[in-house]
């Protein structure tokens, strides 16, 4: 038996990876393909557009697109390049208009954010932060990001946030020049899969467990997450994305580290039942990416939707 919500279609534009999904939620994924980003814009998004006119062509027609993009993108309305990719260290992708390709011709309304963000949106309508209104979703993969979700909605001013990009304290004695091409040693300089690769000469899923990279992996987390703590005050942080999936301990990390460098500072309701229960992995696993695309179409088609006046 299939949803009776709206019929959505989303895109979830990875650094590695493009996921394209119809449904309405996680328990109704009618179709889903994944595409390389690869370095030519034109032909990704050409083929991402082929698998959702087809499915339109075939099947039904999608109410609503959401698209949930690697960054940094412009969000602001007001700006000519809203819709873009920016200034990403993504080889081909900088300034490419990514909404304007899908929302010309399209008769249905499009959302479109960042891909963290909608990770947050996705996890706070199906996932392990139901219920909240202030929390955030840190990825640790291609990119470190961070979706932060303020009073129910993600922090925006004159862009989105890009927490990633942080300069952090180091860990004693570690003098690493990192892997960021615009800041070096920032928190994805030092704890992307990238920088971990870099680091460590081989694929972060080929380094093994003990291996001493990943301690200074979770301190430079840690000290993303003390910036988090005392910046916003989430009431929950989960970590996910490719590197935090793969190395389930991590976390475990993470947590100590945040525990020391807070050092007794704050006394939480949140942190005495344990950092295991508030620093956490995504409810939807490996999925709330993608699923954050479908959460902000659902968000488009609701603000779409006639006013019923009593």
């Amino acid at each position: 038996m299939t949803d009776q919500s709206p019929l959505l279609g989303g895109i979830e534009l990875g650094g590695t990876k493009c996921v394209c999904l119809i449904g309405t939620g996680p328990n109704d994924i009618r179709a889903q393909t994944s595409i390389p980003t690869g370095t030519d814009p034109a032909r990704t998004l050409g083929q991402i557009d082929e698998f959702l006119r087809n499915w339109q062509r075939e099947r039904e027609p999608v109410r609503a697109l959401g698209i949930a993009s690697f960054g940094p993108i412009d969000l602001s309305r007001q700006s000519p390049g809203y819709g873009f990719i920016t200034t990403t260290v993504k080889p081909g992708w900088a300034h490419t208009d990514v909404l304007g390709r899908f929302a010309r011709g399209r008769a249905g309304p499009v959302g479109f954010n960042t891909d963290v963000n909608g990770a947050a949106l996705s996890e706070q309508r199906w996932g392990a932060a139901q219920g909240l209104d202030d929390f955030a979703y840190v990825t640790v993969g291609t990119g470190v990001g961070v979706g932060l979700i303020v009073s129910g909605r993600p922090v925006f001013g004159c862009t989105h946030t890009e927490l990633g990009h942080l300069r952090v304290a180091r860990a004693r004695g570690d003098t690493w020049a990192g892997n960021c091409a615009f800041h070096g040693d920032c928190v994805e300089g030092l704890a992307s899969g990238p920088a971990i690769a870099a680091r460590a000469g081989m694929a972060a899923s080929a380094v093994l467990a003990d291996s001493p990279v990943w301690d200074l992996v979770a301190h430079a987390l840690a000290q993303l997450l003390q910036a988090v703590v005392l910046a916003t005050a989430p009431k929950r942080i989960l970590i996910g994305g490719g590197v935090a999936e793969a190395r389930p301990g991590l976390l475990v990390r993470v947590r100590q580290y945040l525990r020391e460098s807070l050092n007794g500072y704050l006394e939480l309701d949140e942190f005495g039942a344990g950092l295991d229960r508030y620093i956490v992995p995504p409810g939807l696993r490996s999925m709330a990416g993608p699923l954050g695309a479908l959460a902000l179409a659902a968000d488009a088609c609701a603000a779409s939707a006639p006013a019923v006046h009593s």
